[in-house]
């Protein structure tokens, strides 16, 4: 809807024009026509096709929605740097202080201070910069490559260039030296062997910068953080070497695989010979070294949380850490009593006296029968006597 003024319509007014409103989207009624002469489609909002107020607009019209400011004065220069327009021959009134141009002031003057400035000597003059004014479009105030010469690059491309070169040339000396050495010591050294010497003369050239060498897991990703997106260096700390966790079992029934976190927490080959698997899955390491410590201190806190225990893991971890420690202690100590009091009462089998050889070694294989009162009915014991 088009509206063009926001005067007070009464209602009958107000339905006629709701009814024209929906001839017009219906196609039985011609659409409305702008200042320029243009339709303007029905079935464009009224928040769109109203105009502002301010714009005092008397007859329908979308151009509030066009680029209005549009200017063909725009353009996508830049300053001219360390342009200069001309040089005066004595000092102006109103120019620098210090250099006589009076483009600036002293102030913002960029020259060396001088002990007499150019307004007391009326010598060297410095000349007057050149001042541009640009009226820039969109892109062009957002581009940050605007004046930028490509061709100064090649200054960076000469010095890393210059490096090498020295590099290699550094290299072919120390190769040099360690020829004279070794003909030198031909005559001293014995039983040293030709292969030793040869390994010892071979200078890899890419050691002479390890540190490239070692970012050979470096990725370049996106990092999600709070504050939004923002690139960051990850490494990958897996060798390419190793065989994928996937490819250890091809089976489709075999342990699950999420390709997102790249974890297997079940054991790919459960049937396997536990001494020759170097993968068990990821659920290993939950249950061994400090995560399964990490994971009693977790459970210790709750349980004493639910007793009535002012601990909280997350915030106050020293406290709970303190008090895990202590409940260990006193665990020991109370095994420990508890122990003691049932040795006391029972006694300790091992620091009893040893039994006689004729009970430990009397074994044979002759039968004796007893009844029920455990007199013999059959059979004999012979005792040993000493």
């Amino acid at each position: 809807m088009a509206t063009s003024s926001v005067a007070f319509k009464s209602r009958e007014d107000h339905r006629k024009q709701l009814e024209l409103e929906e001839a017009r989207k219906a196609g039985l009624a011609p659409a409305e026509v702008d200042e320029d002469g243009k339709e303007i489609n029905p079935h464009i909002p009224q928040y769109m096709s109203s105009a502002p107020w301010y714009l005092n607009a008397e007859r329908p019209s979308l151009k509030h929605q066009r680029k209005w400011k549009s200017d063909p004065n725009y353009n996508k220069g830049w300053y001219n740097r360390g342009a200069t327009t001309g040089r005066a021959d004595k000092y102006r009134k109103g120019a620098c202080e210090n250099c006589g141009a009076m483009t600036h002031d002293a102030k913002s003057c960029m020259e060396r201070p001088r002990k007499l400035g150019a307004k007391w000597t009326g010598k060297h003059i410095a000349p007057d910069e050149k001042i541009e004014h640009f009226e820039l479009d969109y892109d062009g105030k957002r581009d940050r490559w605007n004046g930028y010469d490509a061709a100064s690059f090649a200054r960076v491309v000469d010095r890393y260039e210059a490096a090498d070169e020295a590099r290699r040339k550094f290299l072919k000396e120390q190769q040099l030296k360690k020829l004279e050495e070794k003909n030198t010591n031909d005559d001293e050294e014995d039983g040293t062997s030709d292969e030793d010497d040869e390994d010892s003369l071979k200078i890899d050239e890419a050691k002479v910068d390890e540190s490239k060498q070692m970012d050979f897991a470096k990725v370049e990703k996106r990092v999600r953080t709070t504050g939004g997106g923002s690139t960051g260096t990850v490494r990958n700390l897996r060798i390419r070497e190793d065989t994928a966790k996937y490819l250890r079992n091809l089976d489709i029934n075999s342990a699950y695989y999420d390709p997102q976190t790249r974890s297997m927490r079940d054991d790919p080959l459960p049937d396997a010979d536990p001494n020759e698997k170097f993968y068990v899955g990821d659920n290993q390491n939950r249950l061994s070294g400090q995560a399964l410590e990490f994971k009693q201190l977790n459970v210790h806190a709750w349980e004493a949380f639910d007793k009535g225990q002012d601990i909280h893991m997350q915030a106050a971890p020293s406290q709970a850490e303190l008090l895990y420690k202590n409940f260990k202690v006193n665990k020991e100590r109370l095994k420990a009593q508890v122990k003691g009091t049932i040795m006391e009462k029972y006694g300790i089998a091992a620091d009893q006296e040893m039994l006689p050889q004729e009970l430990l070694l009397g074994q044979s294989e002759r039968q004796v029968e007893y009844d029920r009162a455990g007199r013999i009915i059959k059979g004999r014991i012979i005792l040993h006597v000493q």
